[in-house]
């Protein structure tokens, strides 16, 4: 961070900043001391901050469930088997009322998407300057620690799905039936295929980026909001934060409640004919 007392500008501008690894045209591979070096460094740039933390928050909940099945009990479930398990019936209500196909990677598919992106939206409840400041004093310039808050994470489970849908689609109905369904949709007619493609193409495109953008347009809005409450006043950062991060418990679970619907839905249509 600039100086012992940066200004509000600078302050938000760092908290905003990824730690960025690339390969810059006049220092080589080096980590991005700012913006500017971090945009130089081109599409493939890494931002290392998010996909520490995104790795992190997935060994979490991949050891929470191995935890729970090692463990789990015929009796009446108490504690973080409770919860685990309110977790998994929710999962399998979400497949329940928006997935029409047969498929053994739905579940785990629709679990690890909520799971992962709450985890992920959980890390907005640490301080803001907790972090930062932790790295700042082990010589690391830049640390965001909500991966949610970088359409590059989002963005990449966005086209994850997307990828899968294709796969799906091209496995249950076959490269012809799915390019018959893009051809002939919404309009069942010979002369209308250019426009049908085009339409389809768009919707189907569509659907990651929406997907991606509406996660981190709520995460990184939160993340500000959460920035510019920590430069007031003590006694107004207390008024403020709290209610704002009690509020944020409902946006967090909301957005992974989203994404997972979304992804689910998306893939029932992959495996049902038209």
């Amino acid at each position: 961070m600039a100086g012992d007392a940066p200004s509000s500008t600078e302050y938000i501008t760092h908290h905003l900043q990824n730690l960025t690894f690339g390969l810059h045209p006049d220092n080589g591979w080096s980590f991005a001391h700012g913006a500017n070096e971090a945009r130089e460094m081109g599409f493939w740039a890494i931002n290392v901050d998010t996909m520490g933390w995104s790795i992190a928050t997935g060994l979490l909940f991949l050891w929470l469930f191995r935890y729970l099945a090692k463990t789990v009990t015929s009796g009446v479930p108490t504690g973080l088997q409770n919860a685990l398990e309110m977790v998994f019936e929710f999962s399998n209500d979400i497949i329940r009322t928006s997935f029409n196909g047969k498929s053994k990677l739905i579940g785990p598919l629709a679990l690890t998407l909520f799971c992962w992106i709450f985890f992920m939206n959980s890390l907005k409840w640490l301080p803001i300057d907790l972090f930062p400041q932790i790295a700042h004093k082990l010589g690391i310039e830049y640390m965001r620690i909500v991966p949610t808050s970088d359409p590059n994470a989002t963005l990449g489970m966005g086209f994850g799905v997307f990828l899968l849908i294709v796969f799906y689609s091209i496995r249950n109905k076959g490269f012809g039936g799915f390019s018959k369904e893009l051809a002939f949709n919404p309009f069942n007619h010979w002369s209308l295929v250019p426009f049908n493609l085009v339409l389809e193409l768009i919707v189907l495109i569509v659907k990651p980026i929406s997907l991606g953008l509406r996660l981190f347009g709520n995460m990184f809005a939160g993340e500000v909001i959460f920035i510019m409450i920590s430069l007031l006043p003590f006694w107004a950062i207390w008024v403020l934060d709290v209610p704002w991060a009690i509020f944020h418990i409902l946006v967090i679970a909301l957005q992974a409640f989203i994404f997972a619907v979304l992804s689910v839905v998306y893939m029932s249509a992959a495996f049902e004919e038209h």
